[in-house]
């Protein structure tokens, strides 16, 4: 069930401009972000600053005719001037539609064309691109740099938008006026638009900074791309929720890490993947103040070493926050994602939909909120998609599957889609990844199927070892697997990789792999458009 205007909820009467206007009256002095290039000096905006600067942009955004409810396209890197132009569309009631500075220009025609967007606010490295594939924009915006790097502006630049502060149209604050757009990575159809109202938008601020026990004198480090939801709800708006502050930098930078740090004195810290890695081969830096770190699972073998907790969490665009999340004070179960938090309703299914599973059984994840508040408004332009994900009572397929344990905690076991169908047999993807990432000299792998005359599909395995000249460790992950393997679960290739291509968040994209997993598919040309991608990756190593 969704929301009415009649509906009384946490955030009647709000928006997000007006919990910024908050945050401006009761500590408009207080540091809220702090912009660390890489080849600059740092600058620091108060909540006062962005609320001048964001409200200066949006009066600039009207004059060209931006009006409430309409798209405008923010395609940037991490910068000062998406948080201004995000910030801006909240002034003004527009919606923010934030998309993946990695987009195939295919794609982000897509974006453009089914948004609807009226203009866009991009940097120098993407102007032509944004410009040759959304032709029926009514501007395009370009800032001076790229991620802090100084580029040319081009003709409409960016500083162009700025405008009288106090010209800012007024509006009726609707909690359930549409706030954002995000698009999720397709599987086989198009990417998904997922809509957040502005309550949607307010619950990921106070749930998340609820459940990262955020404090005022917090300081989160903000390294991921803020177009995707860890950086937006989890970091950014759960922020100014609390009133403290967050470093941005353009990307994650391992030389560059602790050095930051330090300097700012930085707390909070939301790991993916590649921030993992760092961790479990580094050593802490004296002196630093981080007290809790926030990843898809609890409790991780770094945590004693580094003196830091981790709260497991989990949670997706469609759910704004965590409905499965840790607990910062007490023991968690090790490496689980958590537990069920309060906001949420949570149940694992068999494969009728309804049957719940058994303690240690896997099953289906679904989840049930409240639409328009503490999950997605509907996706975007797909009442049909819409309409599909949710059962007759409201729970939402999330696609994933888990593993309900008897002591309440909830371990991640695979996605749908990565369960490879071996003839008569079900192979769990992740249950290969973890036989492979058991042979020394293995630093990732991932399994995906191959189409199959007989079987329908196989497995087969990308692999990324430690030392590239290692080609004996696929024979280390052949005889590994049949050692812990049951004979059609056994990889049928191990293909050594120097790198794997990349989704959001430095996740593995297996759409990719497999369009060459073939035996005869041409991987050296994939490697070398992985390499590149690597390089273009917002969330990937600055090094």
């Amino acid at each position: 069930m969704g929301m009415t205007n009649t509906t009384l909820h946490p955030f009647t009467g709000m928006d997000v401009w007006t919990l910024l206007m908050t945050r401006v009256a009761v500590g408009g002095d207080r540091a809220f972000v702090t912009w660390q290039s890489f080849d600059a000096p740092s600058s620091t905006w108060t909540y006062r600053d962005l609320a001048r600067d964001a409200a200066s942009v949006a009066s600039g955004l009207a004059r060209r005719g931006v009006r409430q409810g309409d798209r405008v396209l923010i395609h940037l890197e991490n910068s000062p001037e998406f948080i201004v132009s995000w910030f801006a569309c909240a002034a003004l009631g527009a919606v923010a539609v934030t998309t993946n500075t990695r987009s195939a220009p295919d794609e982000l025609a897509y974006y453009a064309r089914d948004s609807g967007a009226v203009g866009a606010i991009t940097q120098p490295r993407f102007a032509e691109l944004v410009a040759a594939n959304a032709p029926e924009l009514r501007f395009l915006v370009c800032t001076d740099n790229d991620s802090g790097v100084p580029a040319s502006a081009g003709q409409d630049p960016f500083t162009a938008l700025a405008a009288d502060p106090d010209e800012l149209p007024e509006r009726p604050v609707d909690p359930l006026a549409p706030m954002s757009v995000q698009y999720t990575s397709g599987t086989t159809s198009r990417p998904k638009g997922v809509l957040w109202t502005q309550a949607n938008a307010l619950w990921g601020a106070r749930t998340n900074a609820a459940h990262e026990t955020l404090r005022p004198d917090d300081c989160q480090l903000v390294y991921l791309p803020l177009f995707h939801t860890n950086a937006l709800a989890y970091s950014m708006l759960a922020t100014v929720w609390t009133g403290a502050r967050m470093v941005l930098i353009p990307k994650w930078s391992t030389s560059r890490f602790w050095d930051v740090s330090l300097r700012h004195g930085c707390t909070f810290l939301s790991l993916v993947g590649l921030t993992q890695r760092f961790l479990l081969t580094g050593e802490p830096a004296a002196g630093h103040r981080y007290r809790l770190f926030g990843a898809g699972m609890c409790d991780l073998p770094t945590d004693q070493r580094y003196g830091v907790k981790t709260i497991g969490w989990w949670g997706m665009t469609e759910t704004i926050s965590t409905p499965i999340i840790g607990d910062a004070y007490l023991p968690n179960r090790p490496l689980s994602m958590g537990r069920p938090s309060s906001e949420y309703g949570i149940r694992v299914v068999r494969p009728d939909g309804t049957t719940p599973v058994d303690p240690e059984e896997t099953g289906q994840l679904q989840v049930r909120g409240v639409r328009g508040l503490s999950m997605f408004a509907e996706y975007l332009n797909q009442p049909d998609a819409t309409s599909a994900s949710f059962d007759a009572d409201g729970w939402f397929s999330t696609g994933d599957l888990v593993i309900p344990h008897a002591d309440g905690h909830l371990t991640f076991a695979n996605r749908e889609k990565d369960m490879l169908r071996v003839g008569a047999e079900n192979v769990s993807a992740s249950e290969v990844e973890r036989a492979i990432m058991g042979v020394p000299g293995v630093v990732e792998a991932a399994v995906v199927g191959r189409p199959d005359d007989k079987l329908d599909e196989v497995p087969v395995a990308f692999v990324r070892a430690a030392d590239p000249a290692d080609v004996e460790v696929a024979d280390r992950i052949s005889a590994e697997c049949a050692r812990l393997l049951a004979d059609f679960k056994v990889p049928r290739a191990v293909y050594l990789v120097r790198d794997l291509p990349r989704s959001t968040l430095s996740k593995i994209d297996k759409k990719e792999l497999r369009t060459v997993a073939g035996a005869d598919d041409d991987r050296e040309a994939a490697q070398a458009r992985w390499l590149i991608g690597a390089e273009s990756d917002p969330s990937g190593d600055a090094r």
